[in-house]
């Protein structure tokens, strides 16, 4: 019994996953953080958000070798 639990756990993270890379906006991840009770959705989350926040640093930083025209 605990193990088919277990499973469904997997497979709920495992959707939880698909749908958090979905979300583009910091705002909105953070409501599912402070809705999500359990401690793996609560760590999926969190790495979704440090996730965007870098992408959002790389795309600000200027490029540190811009290519000149040729």
């Amino acid at each position: 019994r605990s193990r088919r639990l277990e499973e469904e756990q997997q497979t709920a993270l495992a959707a939880l996953s698909r749908q958090l890379e979905a979300i583009t906006d910091v705002e909105e991840l953070t409501k599912l953080l402070r809705a999500a009770g359990e401690y793996e959705e609560r760590k999926l989350i969190r790495a979704a958000i440090r996730k965007l926040r870098a992408e959002e640093i790389e795309g600000e930083a200027p490029s540190p070798c811009p290519r000149a025209a040729t």
